[in-house]
């Protein structure tokens, strides 16, 4: 049964950070920016080396697990650990009556996924995933389109991710590039823009993929194709590699409807490539000042995002992206790995 938590007032909101990897460090620039709400109280990893560093560049107490951890007066955890590894902290946090904050994919498997809300909604706390990329500025000009219905009928719908993930990337840690803990380039690398597929055009209907490990020495894909049926009858695709030469070259969706056509581009939809419409809206004159330069592949969201943990935290706003929402993506995943798997159409839910 899901209860509503209490809200965290009149006090600093204690967060820790566990995984201490790479993507930590933008979790660790947002509690910064948000330093009067949040007070970072500790870090957690098993690796000795990353957790010595992290603790003396934040200067707070470090955990080699996150039961020790969740000993400690902590009132939100940050899971930034293997995509495998985070159902199991999700759960044992919530026992612990600790807010969960995990970063994406939410899970790599589905009947973990419901796990993860199921624990969370019985705990009563929050279960809140990482989606940073809603909140860039190009992104929302693009939901403003869609939500006001200046495509008119959508017809169909390109997202690209042509990335580049050296061998030496998967050798990095052994749990890269194994289905348990990592995913392949459509569920670890593509998942936000996975995300799009629902959240920006609504709901799907049914995919066919087709997955392929072309290059890189692992147990997952280096290489994706879906193909995608709306519920509206648009038509679409998403299309991933990690094997982009030489480097990063484009993270895109291209919208193509009977009153509107738009793309957005870039490395990482960071450029307005094209927008055009039948009609005029105060919104166009935002799309010259909206894309930005960026190397980043995670896009320039933390923060954002998490004004909205803030507020969500503090009982003022209800969560852009909570367990629920996150599922929507996860489906979308897993229907895409069980269709390439059986070479047919998977339906969309995948439970009724």
């Amino acid at each position: 049964m899901q209860t509503h938590p209490a809200a965290i007032r009149d006090r600093p909101i204690r967060i820790a950070v566990v995984g201490c990897g790479r993507i930590a460090a933008n979790h660790f620039k947002a509690i910064e920016a948000h330093r009067n709400e949040l007070r970072l109280v500790a870090v957690c990893d098993n690796d000795p080396q990353a957790l010595e560093a992290a603790q003396r560049r934040h200067d707070v107490p470090g955990y080699g697990s996150i039961v020790e951890l969740l000993k400690s007066e902590v009132d939100v955890v940050a899971l930034c650990t293997p995509s495998g590894l985070h159902p199991l902290h999700a759960v044992l946090a919530a026992r612990a009556g600790c807010h969960v904050i995990t970063e994406k994919p939410m899970a790599t498997r589905w009947s973990d996924g419901l796990s993860m809300v199921r624990e969370c909604d019985e705990a009563g706390v929050h279960l809140l995933v990482v989606k940073q990329n809603r909140r860039n500025a190009t992104l929302q000009l693009l939901k403003s389109a869609l939500d006001a219905k200046r495509f008119g009928r959508v017809h169909m719908v390109l997202i690209n991710v042509f990335w580049s993930r050296p061998q030496s990337y998967y050798d990095s840690a052994k749990w890269r590039g194994t289905w348990e803990f990592d995913g392949g380039a459509l569920m670890n690398q593509a998942s936000h823009y996975v995300d799009l597929i629902d959240w920006l055009i609504g709901p799907v209907e049914s995919v066919q993929a087709y997955i392929a490990t072309l290059a890189r020495n692992i147990q997952v894909e280096d290489t994706a194709t879906v193909g995608v049926r709306w519920r509206s009858g648009a038509l679409g695709s998403v299309n991933v590699t990690m094997l982009t030469y030489p480097k990063n070259l484009e993270g895109s969706i291209t919208i193509l409807g009977e009153k509107g056509t738009a793309r957005i581009g870039g490395v990482a939809v960071n450029e307005i490539q094209h927008w055009e419409f039948e009609d005029r809206q105060p919104d166009d004159e935002r799309v010259r000042n909206a894309s930005y330069e960026t190397q980043s592949v995670y896009g320039l969201g933390h923060p954002l995002y998490y004004a909205n943990v803030v507020d969500v935290l503090r009982g003022n706003a209800t969560a852009d992206t909570d367990g629920r929402e996150g599922l929507r993506s996860l489906e979308l995943l897993i229907a895409s790995y069980l269709s390439a798997r059986d070479g047919r159409r998977v339906a969309l839910p995948l439970e009724y």
